[in-house]
């Protein structure tokens, strides 16, 4: 991580004001051409990618609760989109007040996908992949959720998995009352020297301690599962 990301990063923890669930809501649905293009020169990305935002809602179909925030490819666009994480100063002006992830009302999740991947097993990207899980309680929603997530997003725009990171295609974080999930999506769980690769790398990045396991699932598994958990092809 480079120091213009720690300084995004410290700003961001630092920053109290943040977007409430009504209005994150609107501005998912704001158009796009309201935001500023920002400063002439930007820091590319490796990958483009998309931001999406899920609310529950049983009386639509699964695909209807889910929407595309928006998609960037610079390191200023991802901090000005950070969990939609926009606020509309004028329009002139955007900054990051951001509604955290443990702020969501139970049943919404974020996503960051590379561009043209949505968040689901049915797309032709994921079907043949699996997710690196961790599960979170309550407690720890107030404490670590926030920066696991954050952390887990300068992973994948920052390419951290090396040579590995055409294998990942994205991130979730599922907000839920019987306990929250963050998913680290890969693109083939075949694959499972890779897999095993970025799910360590994945553990050191977010300090996770040697004692605590986290487990990996096929998505094939999981969409055929008996119990109310898929078995762990894999655990570091």
């Amino acid at each position: 991580m480079d120091s213009e990301e720690v300084n995004h990063k410290e700003d961001l923890e630092k920053n109290s004001d943040e977007l409430s669930q009504e209005e994150l809501e609107e501005e998912v649905e704001d158009d796009e051409a309201d935001m500023d293009p920002g400063p002439l020169i930007k820091h590319p990305l490796q990958n483009r990618w998309a931001l999406w935002f899920f609310k529950n809602d049983k009386s639509k179909e699964w695909t209807a609760n889910l929407k595309l925030v928006h998609s960037f490819d610079t390191v200023e666009d991802f901090w000005a989109n950070q969990a939609l994480q926009l606020k509309l100063v004028n329009r002139k002006k955007l900054y990051n007040h951001v509604q955290k992830a443990s702020k969501l009302q139970s049943g919404c999740d974020y996503s960051l996908f590379k561009d043209g991947i949505q968040p689901m097993w049915e797309d032709e990207k994921n079907k043949d992949g699996g997710r690196w899980l961790i599960s979170l309680n309550k407690n720890q929603r107030a404490t670590e959720l926030d920066n696991f997530w954050l952390e887990t997003l300068l992973c994948l725009i920052g390419e951290a998995f090396d040579d590995l990171s055409d294998d990942v295609n994205g991130a979730t974080i599922n907000i839920r009352n019987k306990g929250d999930k963050l998913g680290l999506w890969t693109r083939d769980a075949r694959r499972s020297d890779a897999v095993m690769r970025i799910g360590h790398r994945m553990k050191e990045r977010l300090k996770i301690p040697a004692k605590i396991s986290l487990g990996f699932q096929a998505h094939s598994d999981t969409a055929t599962k008996q119990g109310s958990t898929a078995r762990d092809r894999f655990k570091v």
